[in-house]
């Protein structure tokens, strides 16, 4: 005996509503409705709107989400994506809007409709730019940031800032929830990182960061979690939900990859062929079946839903099924794999016979060279996009591609030039090298003798003679009774540590008439040097090409050759910075720097030496932020004494048998960097 059960699908359980379906169409006059299909009937929801980001909420009580996808793009009209997601008791629906626009909501029955008019830049003038620009110079400012434990052990992080138009972007990024707030500026106060680990919430950590212009604060969460995120006049909240045990169980039956109502079979020995035909009747579908298909199947199955038990069938008798409309077509699999390779057969051949056409492709920002490889696939086989009939030149002087092939191969060709053929970002670099120096020299010398005069020794004309002339080279008449050679120096010294290169000194004789004479010299020098040493390279390149700018001098110097002759070669001293940028897809920069800062050093005999200072590194930078790459300080300090053994070594007097040089040299070297990325009209970018 037969039996058979064919059910409908479960009822929902007690007074909870099950969001089942989103439907949506586009109407004249470039307007979209929204459908929401639910199991029971549904009551008017509770909604809210935003202006900046344009977004619509809203919130069905009592209701879960039963759609196979959380977001939906619609790219049609004013609206962006349709998202849901569940907090509680309740399932929130919220639209993305390009721009705010009027719309309309009306409930039929368990259907909730929503008609959304064409946007206003369609069917009126474009805003005013000016009043554009000046509310955009209105600096944006996150004003706090808190945390509090919610319902359900929730975390929230609650966001307050200055402008309620703020476009905030929420994301997951390797296992972290990240929002980034554009062109907002955080405080220094804010910029910290939060353990909330305290609050037995899926939050651990929160950290505040600035990049660039834009802010971001990135959250650590642990464990399986739900998030959602909503925004109410200058307040925007991230919650955080811990998920339970049951709920990822709904969530595992919510990507159940089988949808279709439930039935049951119970079949002993029946024609394969009658079975599909009653799934073809439970389901209303078009079904065609191959002569091939034949034997029969013993089957129990209870409350499965329909598309399985068909999955089932087809697998253990080794059959497949193709969809082609509303039309399915089951049959072996191998009968399927060889009509599809005829299918494929017929293909080729009918692009084999195609006709040929010819199109002239002009490159704007590209090589066309370039291009012509990448259509070419490098020269690998299979990878070009051309037939075995089509051929691709190029025009280097109209930088135009010169193609000729069929009218689909054509498409591809034109498509992958529209993605390629555009402008190329370009970076300014800014590089700063700095030479700091402080230098200081002091030096004190000393000259002393003690001379007589014995001719004149004893005679009554004595007296006393005090100079400041050079010690030693006095000159008196004859009538004194004293007198020292004109020009015969510094006699009789004792003592000569003077300054090599003085700056000043001061002279002292002291003696008696024709009788004895004592001289001094004191001399010093102290020299002050202090100088600032500033080169700034800048160069404009683009995305990931390398550039470089070079200025300084180059120094001949002669070689010998193998014949023994003598040629003149050049060596450079130069200031150079050879770089090559790379922005990443967050507006930040990747530098592989090359900056040198040479100088002409002291004269050898094989040539004069060159003094070098270079760095070399890769740096990850935000757009318009300076760095320092490095740096190198030199300090010099000694003292040097020449003195007489013993005597210079005595208290007090000491320094009348002594010279003293003390030299202290700073020296500081700082490079610098800063990159700017430009727009397309060469300003910088903000």
């Amino acid at each position: 005996m037969l039996l058979l059960l064919i059910g409908a699908s479960q009822a929902a359980q007690g007074a909870e509503n099950v969001l089942r379906q989103l439907d949506y169409s586009a109407l004249p006059g470039n307007r979209v409705e929204l459908t929401l299909t639910l199991d029971q009937p549904v009551a008017q929801p509770q909604s809210f709107k935003t202006s900046n980001p344009a977004r619509i909420a809203l919130d069905f009580m009592g209701t879960r989400s039963a759609l196979a996808q959380r977001s939906v793009d619609i790219g049609i009209g004013a609206i962006n994506s349709v998202t849901t997601a569940e907090a509680g008791n309740r399932t929130r629906v919220v639209i993305a809007l390009s721009q705010m626009v009027p719309y309309m909501t009306q409930v039929d029955g368990n259907k909730f409709h929503i008609l959304l008019q064409q946007p206003t830049a369609m069917v009126g003038a474009a805003p005013s730019p000016t009043s554009s620009r000046a509310a955009s110079t209105s600096e944006n400012r996150i004003t706090k940031i808190g945390f509090q434990r919610g319902a359900g052990g929730a975390g929230k992080i609650v966001v307050n800032f200055s402008d309620p138009s703020t476009a905030v972007d929420v994301r997951q990024e390797g296992g972290k929830v990240v929002a980034s707030f554009m062109r907002t500026k955080v405080p220094e106060r804010l910029q910290r990182r939060l353990d909330v680990t305290d609050f037995a919430t899926p939050v651990q950590t929160i950290v505040t960061t600035q990049r660039g212009d834009s802010s971001r604060i990135i959250i650590t969460p642990s464990g399986t979690y739900d998030q959602i995120a909503y925004q109410a006049d200058n307040t925007f909240t991230i919650e955080i939900k811990p998920i339970s045990t049951a709920e990822q169980k709904q969530q595992q039956k919510k990507a159940f990859q089988y949808t279709g109502d439930r039935l049951s079979l119970n079949f002993q020995d029946i024609a394969v062929r009658s079975v599909l035909q009653l799934l073809a009747d439970f389901t209303g579908t078009n079904l065609v079946v191959s002569d091939s298909v034949t034997g029969s199947i013993t089957l129990r199955l209870q409350n499965v839903p329909w598309d399985q038990a068909l999955d089932i069938i087809l697998k253990t008798k080794g059959l497949g099924q193709r969809q082609t409309g509303n039309v399915m077509l089951v049959a072996p699999a191998a009968e399927i794999a060889a009509r599809e390779k005829l299918e494929l057969q017929a293909k080729q051949q009918i692009q084999q016979l195609a006709p040929l056409h010819s199109e002239f492709i002009q490159v704007n920002y590209a090589k066309a060279q370039d291009l012509a490889q990448l259509i070419l696939g490098g020269g690998q086989k299979g990878r070009s996009l051309l037939s075995d009939r089509g051929t691709v030149n190029v025009d280097e002087r109209t930088n135009t591609l010169i193609t000729r092939d069929t009218e689909q191969n054509l498409d591809d060709i034109r498509r992958l030039v529209s993605k390629l053929d555009i402008p190329v970002r370009q970076v300014l670099i800014e590089s700063r090298v700095v030479i700091a120096n402080d230098d200081f020299t002091n030096e004190l010398g000393v000259r002393f003798g003690y001379s007589r005069n014995q001719s004149n020794f004893g005679t009554s004309n004595h007296g006393a003679v005090i100079g400041g002339t050079q010690p030693g080279n006095v000159n008196f008449g004859q009538s004194t009774g004293f007198e020292v050679p004109a020009g015969s120096g510094n006699e009789g010294l004792l003592v000569d540590l003077p300054v090599t290169a003085a700056a000043g000194s001061v002279g002292l004789a002291v003696g008696k008439i024709g009788s004895y004479l004592l001289q001094l010299e004191l001399s010093a020098m102290e020299n002050e040097n202090r100088g600032n040493l500033i080169s700034t390279p800048r160069v404009i390149t683009t995305n990931q090409k390398e550039a470089y700018i070079k200025q300084g001098v180059q120094i001949p110097f002669q070689q010998a050759t193998s014949s023994g002759a003598t040629s003149v070669q050049f060596k450079e001293a130069v200031l150079g910075l050879t770089v090559t940028p790379q922005i990443t897809p967050d507006d930040r920069i990747l530098l592989d720097l090359q900056v040198t800062k040479d100088s002409r050093g002291e004269q050898t005999n094989a040539g004069p030496a060159i003094n070098t200072q270079s760095l070399g590194t890769q740096v990850l930078v935000d757009n318009g932020e300076t760095i320092v790459l490095g740096g190198v300080y030199e300090r010099n300090k000694n003292r040097t004494i020449n003195r007489v053994p013993f005597f210079g070594e005595l208290p007090l007097l000491g320094w009348l048998f002594r010279n003293t040089v003390r030299v202290d040299n700073n020296k500081e070297l700082l490079i610098f960097v800063t990159p700017k990325i430009l727009k397309a009209n060469m300003a910088l970018y903000q």
